[in-house]
């Protein structure tokens, strides 16, 4: 058996997990900001950061613990050198080369999307995967389409021009005045919404493959708040920025909303997995937990449609334990010095990458 630690730190969550053969999860903890960030509508690096050094020593010896296992017992350290926050990735790489060192263990950096897309391979039972297939990643800072032909093979179809899915979420979530993050609190007005309340846009059905989001973002914003120039917005208080409309209903709103997301996600992804004759559907990231999405994405396409179970959809070490897993196993290791690449795109080189700008 291999057991691979795995170290996540890339945005807001501090994380440390050890995964087995790169399929069964030993151990998988995880330190939320969710509370630090709340009042500011989304992360706040430098906060992140501190809160990651605060984190990360007890996150480390808790996850060897709940998986009973030494570091000595461990055959690699798995840690996400990018893509992510700078400083929140410096956090959990220097751990990771700390403890690498100390325990003479190879050290592996793992690519953080990749990490999502090996979230379902810790999905229990197990089934073999039929490659290959299409992997809409889908979270707060990226919404891409990837072909996968198989373990390390990436064609990248197409991504966001602008706001990712869950970048959108959450400004739609901030114009409402709905809680941080904005994707479950959406998803749970838009429970008691109307979705043909609003036409809102979808993004234009041509043949590519891209994604954008910041035009729906616009049409939400222009159809909830009141007009700047109108005389009620100058009385209320012009300074406090965008002034909701009294007689706007948060639950359709919410609801139309993410329907025309969910169209859009859909739509695209179907249609690409038909045109590169993908076996099965993969969807990964935060995003993909939402309730509408998965049952939208199963009625639309034919093909066996997979994702993770709700815990492993946010940021966490076992999806990159999982990952670190194969890296091992295709006998690539990484240097000690290796630096954080924070715009590290997933593609057919990523599994060569060692230390490169």
């Amino acid at each position: 058996m291999t057991y691979i630690l795995g170290i996540e730190t890339s945005c807001d969550e501090t994380a440390a997990a050890v995964v087995i053969d790169g399929k069964t999860t030993a151990s998988n903890v995880i330190a939320s900001q969710i509370d630090l960030h709340a009042k500011y509508g989304g992360v706040f690096p430098e906060l992140a950061s501190r809160a990651h050094i605060e984190a990360i020593g007890a996150v480390v010896d808790q996850a060897l613990e709940d998986a009973g296992v030494t570091l000595d017992q461990i055959d690699a350290i798995a840690v996400t050198r990018g893509p992510g926050l700078v400083g929140s990735l410096l956090i959990g790489i220097n751990y990771a080369k700390g403890l690498a060192l100390a325990a003479r263990k190879p050290l592996l950096g793992i690519n953080h999307l990749e990490g999502h897309v090996y979230s379902l391979w810790l999905t229990q039972p197990f089934r073999e995967v039929n490659f290959p297939v299409l992997v809409l990643i889908v979270s707060g800072g990226h919404t891409e389409l990837l072909l996968m032909r198989g373990h390390g093979q990436y064609e990248r179809l197409g991504a966001t021009l602008d706001d990712a899915a869950g970048e959108a979420f959450d400004k739609v979530g901030r114009m409402l005045n709905l809680p941080f993050p904005g994707g479950p609190n959406i998803e749970r007005a838009a429970q008691m919404g109307n979705p043909g309340a609003f036409p809102f846009p979808r993004t234009k059905r041509d043949q590519s493959f891209d994604f954008s989001f910041s035009g729906l973002k616009t049409a939400v914003m222009r159809e909830v708040t009141v007009p700047a120039s109108s005389e009620a917005r100058k009385k209320s208080a012009p300074e406090k920025g965008l002034i909701l409309r009294s007689d706007i209903s948060i639950n359709d709103v919410a609801a139309s909303f993410q329907e025309a997301l969910v169209d859009t996600l859909v739509e695209k992804t179907a249609r690409a997995a038909k045109h590169y004759g993908a076996h099965e559907v993969f969807m990964a990231g935060g995003v993909s937990a939402n309730q509408r999405l998965r049952a939208q994405m199963r009625k639309e396409t034919d093909l066996p449609v997979r994702y993770p179970p709700l815990n492993l959809c946010t940021d966490n070490a076992a999806m990159i334990a999982s990952a670190g897993h194969f890296r091992y196993l295709s006998g690539l290791r990484d240097d000690l010095d290796m630096e954080v690449l924070p715009m590290w795109a997933l593609s057919n080189n990523t599994y060569n990458v060692r230390n490169r700008p």
